[in-house]
């Protein structure tokens, strides 16, 4: 069995290597020691470190952002410690990151969890995701290649093959249409388009008939072969406006459970 330190002295461990950062080394990778050896001359190579906490915050956002760890779910700070194989600095530090990004919330007495979107919130949502969306499809129409339209092109005949009650319909839709966001080749626009993908719990064309979604689609697969900027970031930006009083008017319906 292994032995386990105490939680205070495995946090300020972890905190001074944490502060410390990587012991200086020499660009032939060998470390520096005082004494009897002659004293090297040779330059040293920046190195990049990772501290424990960004690697948890990073590794926390990605599952949240990619839906893998659902809206609500109770992050407890022993677990997390565990799974990571890190002490529970990191990790509240990372949580308290998440929470400046409004990807968790803490709570007093239930703790960290992950966040759930405001049902008000999700008009501004679709606003600020119609303005991204709508800058990273003309972005990526320069900057397609042939293989790109063909695997966007292919995705669009899928969406479009499937029945509105598909279980992977919606999986089939993101994929459309990220893979044309894709070739804008900005990271920094991904990562936004996907965090507030992540707000909209059945994704944000939830609600919307599945042949309205094939027919606007259409319009955008037609647009990219015709290298227009201006009519595809006209039709994403209407597309995503557009499911707005689809969830107006699901707020007026029951809600289920």
């Amino acid at each position: 069995m292994l032995m386990r330190r105490p939680a205070d002295d495995d946090e300020l461990m972890s905190k001074a290597a944490d502060d410390a950062g990587p012991a200086p080394r020499w660009d032939d990778g060998s470390s520096h020691v005082d004494g009897g050896e002659e004293e090297r001359t040779a330059p040293r190579t920046a190195r990049s470190y990772v501290s424990k906490s960004d690697m948890v915050t990073d590794a926390l956002r990605e599952l949240i952002t990619d839906g893998q760890i659902s809206p609500g779910t109770p992050l407890r700070q022993r677990q997390l410690a565990e799974q990571f194989e890190v002490s529970y600095t990191p990790v509240r530090e990372a949580l308290r990151r998440l929470e400046s990004e409004g990807l968790v919330v803490t709570d007093v007495h239930r703790g960290a969890t992950v966040a759930r979107a405001e049902s008000d919130a999700l008009e501004e949502n679709y606003r600020i995701l119609a303005a991204l969306e709508s800058l990273a499809g003309s972005i990526a129409v320069s900057k397609m290649t042939d293989q790109d339209m063909a695997e966007v092109e292919d995705l669009y005949q899928q969406v479009a093959a499937c029945d509105p009650d598909d279980e992977h319909l919606a999986e089939l839709n993101r994929r459309f249409h990220f893979r044309v966001y894709e070739c804008a080749r900005s990271p920094m626009l991904l990562l936004l388009m996907r965090l507030l993908w992540r707000s909209f719990s059945q994704g944000p064309q939830h609600g919307r008939p599945h042949q309205e979604s094939v027919e606007q689609h259409a319009q955008l697969l037609a647009a990219l072969k015709d290298r227009d900027e201006e009519l595809v970031a006209t039709i994403i930006r209407n597309h995503v406006l557009g499911s707005i009083p689809y969830l107006r008017r699901s707020r007026q319906r029951p809600q289920p459970g």
